[in-house]
């Protein structure tokens, strides 16, 4: 068995379990009779749970120098959270369990994707080649779930969750776990990590560009079931967007060149504003869901050259955090705005509004990308790519 083959698996498992957590949650909140605004309060809360969760079991992974252990743990605990989040209907009681589900799940995400980055650069395979089965678990996971749902009730996916959960555990137990750096951790090396501008600067492009995004993460299903779709449409969504990141991240090794990133960033960029535009006037939900299929041009693109970028710009010894910083950004406090900032706008104007809003938001980031590219994107490539 190649030491990648578990990684790949838990890859698909654990993405499993975010295709029933952050697209089916909205709707399942819905469905429990929840307007916009509650929805958005319980995602947005999430996002401030997430922003104290991921730095923390980020900085207990380096201190610890094991990320395999420190996942085991939060597995266990996700599961179960899981499990009793969609089996309640009590709006107290779904509070609670949302908020311990996003400290315990979340913080797997940035975990995740830097033992893919640093199992993979030891095996000599691309990060691709592994984070390819997580496109693939959400996918899949998200076509099932929407189908699942509705044959069989909202209440099973708190079964689906369990299942999935509990093979996920059994999978991490024969893990590798990510090569230790060889450089101590010194708060002093994150300080000045964090304190230098071109880090300063990307942050602030993957910040403006991560809210429109997580806004439609949010609001897409809710979006479609005021268009007329069902449950089974919006896994139909998920799945194509999911689906479409596949081949994407399979190519990887192809399309990415270290000194590009800022580009390649710049123009997943334009392609967020493309789809969120067109998103906001269409009429059809079936319509909208075929529109997903751009996701192929805009999340794998942004958040795999982010990721090489931030690692290679990060101290060694600091990767487990910058990588969660970088998903704080993107899955935390972006989704904060995202959801409070989203559920209020859809509450009061309707989702075309929102739509628009997100598509200018996007361009906001295309044109900011362009400006970073410009001052670092040359002196950030290689002389053998020159």
């Amino acid at each position: 068995m190649k030491s990648t083959t578990p990684l790949r698996a838990f890859n698909f498992l654990y993405f499993a379990l975010l295709a029933i957590f952050i697209p089916f949650l909205p709707v399942y909140l819905s469905e429990q009779g929840l307007n916009p605004a509650q929805i958005g309060f319980i995602v947005g809360s999430g996002g401030f749970i997430t922003i104290i969760a991921q730095p923390l079991w980020g900085m207990i992974s380096d201190r610890t120098k094991t990320i395999r252990k420190v996942l085991l743990l939060l597995i266990i605990f996700s599961t179960l959270l899981g499990y009793l989040l969609y089996a309640s209907t009590n709006y107290g009681m779904l509070i609670v369990y949302a908020m311990f589900l996003y400290f315990f799940l979340m913080p797997i995400d940035p975990l995740t994707e830097s033992l893919n980055f640093r199992v993979g650069e030891a095996a000599g395979v691309s990060y691709g080649s592994i984070r390819t089965y997580g496109a693939l678990g959400y996918g899949v996971m998200s076509l099932a779930a929407g189908y699942i749902m509705s044959w069989y009730g909202a209440h099973s996916l708190a079964y689906l969750f369990a299942i999935i959960g509990g093979v996920s555990f059994l999978i991490s137990l024969i893990m590798p776990d990510a090569p230790v750096a060889g450089k101590p951790v010194t708060l002093e090396s994150l300080k000045k990590f964090l304190g230098n501008r071109e880090t300063l600067l990307f942050l602030v492009l993957v910040f403006i560009s991560s809210v429109p995004a997580r806004m439609n993460d949010t609001f897409l299903g809710v979006y479609i079931g005021q268009l007329g779709g069902n449950s089974e449409l919006v896994g139909q969504a998920w799945f194509l967007a999911a689906g479409s990141e596949i081949i994407v991240f399979a190519l990887s090794f192809w399309w990415m060149r270290k000194g590009h990133e800022l580009m390649i960033i710049t123009i997943a960029s334009a392609f967020y504003f493309l789809r969120f535009f067109i998103s906001a006037w269409v009429t059809d939900p079936h319509a909208l869901v075929y529109i997903q299929l751009l996701q192929i041009l805009t999340f794998p693109i942004f958040y795999s050259a982010a990721i090489q970028y931030l690692y290679r710009i990060a101290p060694v010894e600091w990767r487990a955090t910058s990588q969660t910083v970088l998903a704080l950004l993107f899955f935390g406090v972006s989704g904060i705005i995202a959801s409070y900032a989203g559920g209020a706008l859809y509450e009061a104007f309707g989702g075309q509004a929102l739509f628009l809003t997100i598509s200018v938001m996007s361009l906001a980031g295309m044109v900011f990308g362009i400006v970073l590219n410009r001052i670092y994107g040359r002196r950030n490539i290689p002389a053998a790519q020159e």
